[in-house]
């Protein structure tokens, strides 16, 4: 899909395993991903509804903002990969329903103060491991599509490959693997024509 390739799974992986290839940032990554998501939902809950919804009063589930935010992971998973993709498009529901539960409970007034904690600890943690760590910036800028949709699936799936050898098909840790060293080598040339 264009320039990025939203939906060439092993090109967007090697290209995050380029820059995630330090143990000690990918272990920060799979810690602290998914509480920035998570509490991007909290704050998302203080949003108007969009639409009536009879699980509004039982529930205390409101479907503002962060419903379609949610949704659209959930499909772009799903999308990516049917079985790591389908548990993470459940883990993504499943945060914006408790993180629902969670500010409805706190209100906006503590809510917002939370999450500012939480935010600033975990992307202070993923700046120390790229700079301390990783040795190089994030890659924000150059592909913030990644940043933004793709890292908390691919923290997962890093989780599944280190626990359980899981690959979405047959060779495609060896396929990632060869496209990472050569994106890894691509960076180190770059920084070498930089530096001369």
């Amino acid at each position: 899909m264009g320039k990025y390739g939203l939906f060439d799974l092993e090109r967007q992986y090697a290209f995050h395993g380029a820059y995630h290839s330090n143990q000690v940032n990918t272990w920060i990554h799979m810690l602290f991903i998914w509480p920035i998501f998570f509490t991007f939902l909290v704050l998302f809950y203080f949003t108007p509804p969009l639409f009536d919804c009879p699980f509004q009063s039982c529930l205390g589930l409101v479907p503002n903002f962060g419903l379609p935010f949610t949704m659209t992971y959930v499909v772009y998973y799903v999308c990516l990969d049917r079985k790591a993709g389908s548990l993470a498009a459940f883990l993504c529901l499943f945060c914006w329903i408790s993180a629902s539960l969670l500010a409805k409970h706190l209100g906006f007034s503590l809510a917002w103060k939370v999450v500012l904690g939480v935010q600033l600890f975990c992307w202070t943690t993923q700046l120390i491991g790229h700079v301390v760590f990783e040795k190089r910036s994030p890659p924000l800028v150059e592909n913030f599509a990644q940043a933004l949709l793709m890292v908390p699936y691919f923290v997962l799936l890093e989780a599944l490959q280190s626990f359980f050898g899981y690959e979405p098909y047959p060779g495609f840790n060896a396929s990632v693997k060869a496209r990472k060293d050569a994106e890894i080598q691509n960076l180190k040339d770059d920084k070498e024509k930089k530096i001369s």
